[in-house]
């Protein structure tokens, strides 16, 4: 009994003392989280964005060349087998095969229509020869017609005189029926070489176009034109061509064979963010499947217009970002993680945006461990952290959180506040001069307020009322920032 008691004991003492240890690790750590150092050292200001890999350039693997030709009537083909995404192929190997129930369905026709064609040559034929026959035989009776006129006017040179007048009368009639008779056979047989050469034609044409058929159903199985990777051609909204994707005469691409050796990064920035992006930025480029690697690379591009990607809401700008090295591990298609560095700053001192109060009047200030509400002048910011160019110096503690005995701390800095202010006046006169210069660009042929509409007008004073509105919210730039992104009112 004795014995169960002191083991008792000693497992209550135990537990005990390991509550004691473990509260004032736990406290220690919670005063950890509590507190912040002001840094120094290099600052950047990023934009962080996701993107996809592709190749700069690339090979096209195209189907039949035919397909946009004038004797060809078809608008799509189906793709009815393809070789997996990521294929290595050499030059001359199999890469898809394209449907060809369609175009065979139209070469029986063409056969169809060639078999008639043929047959209507064939009566042009039998038609012209009777038709001109007949003729023949006509001009040879015209003919004998008129050489016995002749021949009765020569056996009339004793008789009467008016005998011999119709006698002559009778031949030049005979001879104007023959004159008249060979210009329409003449007149005939160049109108049936006409309608014979157009009946040529149109059968050439049509086995023409039955030959053009027969190579192109022959260029059904497409090969690859080069050596590479085949990857599947993405459509305009976004999916890749696939078994049963359908290619047309202007856009016959069934895959490409990416160079490898050199890529890109194609992302879309938003709205807000797209006019601090500019050519030559340096970015930091993640992968999202090789966590463990990092390359870099340039902006080499930034859309003057934006769109609206499917199934958003946003408008955004394609920027492209060409990697400076590339691994032969990447595949296009990958996802990146791409900071764009609009900013960089050296030797300065930053604290995270959350250790950074405001005034009701937009004045910044921190909460410092040694007691002190410090006035602060900031700078430049990022999505984490704010630039301090006055108020603090690097390596001192300042709070994340606002003290519960706040209200003891002592106010330090007020000789920065006009400078503050005297910021706020010229950052917020710069913004309102650049509305002014975009407002008078924007109007057409410079036309002032006076020369607008009531409906106008009322519209613009919108416009500018809620321009405004946002620009007190943030008046200060750098130095005052909203609750929420950092800086919470007092």
């Amino acid at each position: 009994m004795k014995k169960t008691i002191i083991i008792t004991a000693v497992v209550a003492i135990v537990i005990m003392v390991v509550l004691v240890v473990v509260n004032r690790v736990t406290n220690k750590e919670d005063a950890s989280v509590l507190f912040t150092e002001v840094r120094n050292g290099n600052f950047e200001i990023l934009v962080t964005v996701t993107g996809e890999l592709h190749a700069e350039n690339s090979t096209e693997i195209k189907g039949p060349e035919l397909l946009g030709g004038r004797n060809m009537r078809i608008t799509d083909i189906g793709i009815q087998d393809l070789v997996p995404e990521g294929t290595v192929v050499e030059e001359g190997d199999y890469v898809a095969t394209l449907d060809r129930t369609n175009l065979e369905n139209s070469l029986k026709d063409e056969y169809d229509r060639l078999e008639t064609l043929e047959n209507e040559y064939q009566m042009e034929i039998l038609d012209t020869t009777l038709t001109l026959g007949d003729a023949r035989d006509n001009l040879r009776n015209l003919l004998f017609n008129m050489e016995e006129a002749e021949i009765t006017l020569e056996q009339s040179k004793f008789e009467p005189p008016t005998t011999i007048r119709q006698n002559t009368i009778n031949l030049e009639k005979a001879k104007r029926q023959y004159e008249q008779a060979l210009k329409g056979y003449e007149l005939r047989v160049q109108q049936t070489r006409a309608n014979m050469r157009r009946e040529e034609l149109n059968l050439q044409r049509q086995r023409q176009r039955i030959a053009d058929m027969e190579n192109l159903l022959r260029q059904f199985v497409v090969t690859a034109p080069a050596p590479g990777m085949v990857i599947y051609k993405r459509e305009w909204g976004g999916s890749k061509r696939k078994v049963g994707s359908s290619i047309r005469p202007n856009d016959p691409v069934v895959a490409t064979l990416p160079d490898l050796s050199s890529m890109i990064s194609t992302t879309y920035v938003n709205e807000i963010d797209v006019s601090k992006v500019k050519v030559d930025q340096v970015v930091n480029v993640s992968v999202d499947a090789f966590p463990d690697m990092s390359f870099t690379g340039k902006v080499v591009s930034v859309a003057n217009i934006g769109e609206q990607l499917p199934n958003t809401d946003a408008k955004v700008f394609e920027v492209v970002v060409k990697l400076d090295a590339v691994d032969p591990i990447l595949r296009p298609s990958m996802t990146t993680g791409n900071q764009i560095v609009t900013k960089s700053f050296e030797d300065v001192n930053y604290i995270p945006l959350e250790a950074v109060f405001a005034t009701a009047d937009s004045i910044p200030y921190v909460y410092t461990k040694d007691g002190r509400r410090q006035i602060i002048m900031l700078g430049s910011s990022n999505e984490d952290q704010v630039i301090v160019e006055k108020g603090l110096d690097a390596g001192e503690i300042v709070h994340l959180l606002r003290p519960e005995d706040s209200d003891n701390y002592k106010l330090a800095g007020e000789d920065l506040i006009p400078e503050i202010k005297e910021r706020s006046r010229l950052e917020r006169e710069e913004a309102e001069r650049i509305r002014q210069e975009g407002m008078q660009a924007r109007r057409p042929n410079g036309r002032n307020n006076s020369q607008m509409t009531p409906e106008q007008r009322q519209q613009m004073m919108q416009m500018r009322g809620s321009r405004e509105g946002g620009q007190q919210e943030g008046a200060g730039g750098s130095v005052t920032r909203p609750v929420g992104q950092g800086q919470r009112n007092q």
